[in-house]
């Protein structure tokens, strides 16, 4: 192989393969990037990040009302 990916025996440009295919106008589709995996799903958050969130807010609040005292 050369450095500009041609074959030093015939000279024509090596066809490299990937997993996706070769990328075009007309297999792109756009949406669907945007939208992200399908197979993601809606992720909820753990029950241990809302536990936290909740006693940062009852913390805060109780620093807001002891700001007040």
């Amino acid at each position: 192989m050369t450095d500009d990916g041609r074959c030093p025996k015939c000279g024509k440009v090596a066809d490299l393969p990937d997993a996706h295919g070769r990328i075009t106008a007309k297999n792109l589709d756009l949406k669907a990037l945007a939208k992200g995996e399908e197979d993601a799903g809606d992720e909820k958050a753990p029950w241990h990040f809302k536990l936290l969130l909740t006693g940062l807010v009852l913390y805060l609040s109780w620093r807001v009302v002891d700001l007040f005292r």
